[in-house]
């Protein structure tokens, strides 16, 4: 058991077992944790796990102290390394200082991480990332009513359910001019948010309405049955919810990562990291748009374990 000063000074959640997982990464804790969310009797397991990794997806590599649960994913801290440091072991892992990824820790990091930050009282190297919102603080963010601003630029995007090559796929994104952090990273589309109420907001650019929360993870066949009794109910009024397509998930992408630390309007709440959309990936497996990271990612099929954020057109 590692000492718990690491933990003193950190908003950490009452089922994380205070240790670090050294052996962690961020690929496994995906597969890790997505396979666990395709089991329908551990969809709501409480499973907490700590983890550090290096982000390189800004203009210098940052290292991170993560909280990683099945339906949870939280940076706890950014911890203040020297980049030589970070560099030399991106290197080692076959990357570079502008390689756009996620790497774990090698050896001479953890040693300098036990001696400056895990077993050190009030390490300085450590600053803790703002301390969770509840749903209904995210929820509190004030939007325009429906017609308040207008919206004059109003674009169609394709709602159907189509396939896409990995070189097809930046073409996409270059014609709408969406924001990915790899594939475009100057690239934006201007949304024109409005609230509707009843926990949705209206898209008056694109003419959907979506939810500001989302479903909770689990398998692309459960998440099917999911939307099925969500439209039988008529959540906010309507029956005809659906996964986005593609392009309609890719709207909502924010250029920069707002301070809940996904890449959306903070109207949408940070609890859906990663989605399903209704686009296959050619030759095999998913797409999802990743608003934790800003980009498109695809998994195989035998992991394809997802969050969702459902709209409906809004005519």
């Amino acid at each position: 058991m590692l000492k718990k000063s690491i933990f003193k000074q950190l908003n950490l959640s009452s089922s994380t077992e205070p240790v670090i997982e050294w052996d962690m990464t961020p690929d496994l804790a995906f597969c890790t944790f997505s396979a666990k969310g395709m089991r329908d009797e551990l969809i709501n397991t409480q499973e907490r796990i700590c983890y550090f990794f290096i982000d390189n997806w800004g203009k210098e590599p940052v290292l991170y102290l993560m909280e990683r649960g099945t339906r949870h994913v939280n940076i706890l801290a950014e911890i203040k390394a020297p980049q030589e440091m970070l560099i030399d072991c991106m290197v080692k892992q076959g990357g570079t200082a502008t390689s756009r990824d996620n790497f774990s820790i090698d050896a001479p990091l953890k040693e300098w991480l036990l001696a400056k930050v895990v077993e050190a009282e009030n390490s300085p190297y450590l600053i803790p990332t703002t301390s969770e919102k509840t749903v209904e603080e995210e929820m509190e963010v004030s939007l325009p009513t429906p017609g308040e601003i207008g919206c004059s630029d109003r674009v169609t995007l394709p709602a159907v359910n189509d396939s896409f090559t990995d070189d097809q796929l930046g073409s996409v994104i270059q014609k709408w001019n969406f924001f990915d952090a790899e594939l475009n990273p100057e690239g934006t589309f201007t949304n024109a948010l409005a609230d509707t109420g009843m926990m949705t907001v209206l898209d008056e650019r694109t003419g959907l309405i979506w939810q500001r929360e989302g479903l909770d993870l689990s398998s692309i066949r459960s998440m099917k049955g999911k939307i099925e009794q969500l439209n039988k109910e008529g959540f906010a009024g309507s029956h005809n919810w659906r996964m986005p397509s593609l392009e309609e998930a890719l709207s909502l992408m924010e250029p920069a990562a707002n301070t809940k630390g996904v890449f959306l309007h903070p109207c949408f709440s940070r609890e859906q990291p990663f989605i399903f959309v209704a686009a296959r990936r050619k030759p095999t497996g998913y797409w999802f748009v990743d608003y934790a990271q800003g980009k498109v990612y695809w998994s195989s099929g035998t992991v394809p374990g997802g969050f969702c954020r459902l709209c409906r057109s809004a005519d």
